[in-house]
């Protein structure tokens, strides 16, 4: 029998068994930790997948600006070629001799001409010569093909071009083809020779 004082909801809740509140906020509590950890993981995860996105979108625009940057090199390879051949053409008509014969001045001042327009070209590709002469023998730009006794300059000097060597933008394009002594004093690290500074050229 009910207290006429007490309301229907608290004689029933007092009739029915104890709850433990403790234990049902806890429970809660816990159930609360855990969808909070999972949030946080999914934020995260969300930032990884943002930054990764955002990091494959800069490779490719790296992608896309190298190939245009460097779509003409094969070409340009090609030119240095044609470039090569008008110099020979040039050694072939010496100086002394183009004074006394009027065709011959003529036909080299053409070649002259005609590889300072391709030189040109290709230096507004970003095509630059490699300084080889008298440097030190650098690996990365120079190909040595022949050795030869020189002690009067440090060892590993440039000592003759075969075939000059051209640089791309920050890629080495073709390696000069080169001569380099031996025999000679240790060259001084600490030293560097004023032939080798700048490391290339600034006009093809």
């Amino acid at each position: 029998m009910t207290d006429q004082n007490e309301t229907p909801f608290e004689a029933q809740a007092g009739e029915g068994p104890d709850i433990d509140l403790h234990a049902v906020i806890g429970g809660l509590q816990t159930q609360i930790d855990e969808l909070q950890k999972q949030l946080e993981q999914a934020k995260n995860d969300k930032l990884l997948a943002l930054a990764e996105a955002e990091n494959s979108s800069k490779r490719a625009d790296r992608r896309i600006a190298d190939n245009a940057k460097y779509a003409t090199s094969n070409i340009c390879k090609t030119l240095l070629q044609v470039a090569d051949n008008l110099g020979r053409a040039l050694l072939a008509a010496p100086a002394d001799q183009r004074v006394t014969n009027e065709p011959l001045k003529n036909l080299a001042v053409g070649v002259e001409l005609t590889e300072k327009e391709l030189l040109k070209v290709l230096e507004d590709q970003g095509v630059k010569r490699v300084n080889a002469l008298n440097a030190p023998f650098d690996p990365n730009l120079h190909n040595a093909v022949q050795e030869q006794e020189n002690a009067t300059v440090p060892a590993g000097t440039v000592l003759q071009v075969f075939v000059e060597g051209y640089t791309m933008h920050d890629r080495l394009l073709r390696p000069a083809m080169v001569v380099v002594s031996r025999g000679g004093p240790k060259r001084d690290a600490t030293k560097p020779d004023a032939a080798s500074q700048g490391g290339v050229n600034t006009s093809v």
